[in-house]
């Protein structure tokens, strides 16, 4: 009604104009019997607002379109009203609808050719990599560790690349069922033995061994991985150790990730999840992509986990996962927050 009625202010000023126009005529003219005048007048009045009243009613759906946002673009498509101003709108959106869906169907077909190629590309590239680290691995020449060093690296870009593109088919390639914490820490921690030896940097383990929490061990290992690169990356030369722990937050249970190295500036703190956004730390180490806590957010909200995240430059930085989904109970150790 209120859209309604804002458009028709321009007919109403006109309307009045014209009305108190005529009545100036009138009485120019020397028309003596007001009363007459404003009758006539009375009855333009009653003729104008019955022509409004029906000019809302006849197109209350189409104002009731332009006020209210549509939840759904199906709605868009629905035929409301026989008025020819509606049935206009309906077409117009029908085709634009018709458009849409030709954009979409088109865009969807190349994110798929582009994440399949990706797929392809990253195996591909994992064999010659595989081929250099057999061929490497016997040998004892320092110069051969700077191979393995660079040929790791290589490997966990791929790793990140691969992971990257499937967060839009995250849905279809996920698998949530009972994993055993300890384990997964483990697993994630042998992986990366090369990388703590390399930077001097050593894993402190306290999580429970009976700990077992609903998630995807595939992608929690992801997940766990780019928190320890992140963490021995920033904490090189320290001399400090990397620790991991877990304990119960009410229902849910914990694992945190704690090193002492850098930290992190408090003004890079609110968009240290933000895709591509590096901070100070970026110009000191051009290796970072900006991408590492992006996807461990990512792939946290589409397991139902949490992710919080506190740092002080010079002191480190601790991040926490807490698993959301249902926890079976188990017996934990005492809380080992106060490592930090």
């Amino acid at each position: 009604m209120r859209l309604f009625l804002r458009e028709q202010i321009p007919l109403l000023i006109i309307y009045g104009l014209q009305l108190v126009l005529i009545l100036g005529i009138y009485r120019l003219a020397g028309f003596q019997n007001w009363w007459i005048a404003l009758y006539a007048a009375l009855l333009s009045a009653v003729l104008f607002v019955g022509y409004l009243c029906y000019r809302y009613w006849s197109l209350r759906s189409f104002y009731y379109r332009l006020t209210f946002p549509m939840e759904t673009l199906d709605e868009s498509i629905r035929d409301r009203g026989g008025n020819p101003l509606s049935k206009a709108l309906n077409e117009l959106l029908k085709t634009q609808y018709q458009h849409y869906k030709g954009e979409l169907h088109h865009y969807e077909s190349k994110i798929r050719n582009h994440v399949t190629f990706i797929n392809q590309w990253v195996h591909q590239m994992k064999t010659p990599l595989s081929v250099i680290h057999l061929t490497i691995q016997d040998e004892d020449d320092p110069i051969f560790d700077s191979i393995r060093e660079e040929s790791d690296r290589i490997g966990k870009g791929l790793e990140t690349v691969l992971h990257t593109a499937r967060l839009d088919s995250f849905e279809q390639d996920f698998h949530v069922e009972p994993v055993r914490l300890n384990t997964v820490v483990h697993q994630v921690i042998q992986e990366n033995k090369g990388l703590f030896i390399r930077n001097r940097v050593y894993p402190e383990v306290y999580v429970d061994e009976t700990l077992t929490v609903e998630s995807d061990e595939k992608w929690l290992a992801f997940v766990l991985g780019q928190l320890l690169t992140n963490a021995v990356k920033y904490s090189v030369e320290t001399g400090e150790k990397i620790v991991l722990s877990s304990w119960m937050r009410g229902p849910h249970a914990v694992l945190q990730v704690t090193d002492y190295g850098i930290g992190i500036p408090k003004k890079d703190l609110q968009r240290v999840f933000e895709p591509y956004f590096t901070g100070e730390h970026g110009r000191k180490y051009p290796e970072s992509t900006g991408m590492g806590l992006y996807l461990v957010r990512e792939v946290c909200r589409r397991l139902n986990h949490g992710v919080e995240l506190t740092s002080k430059v010079g002191k480190g930085t601790t991040v926490r996962i807490i698993f959301l989904s249902p926890v079976p109970p188990v017996p934990l150790h005492e809380s080992k927050e106060g490592l930090r």
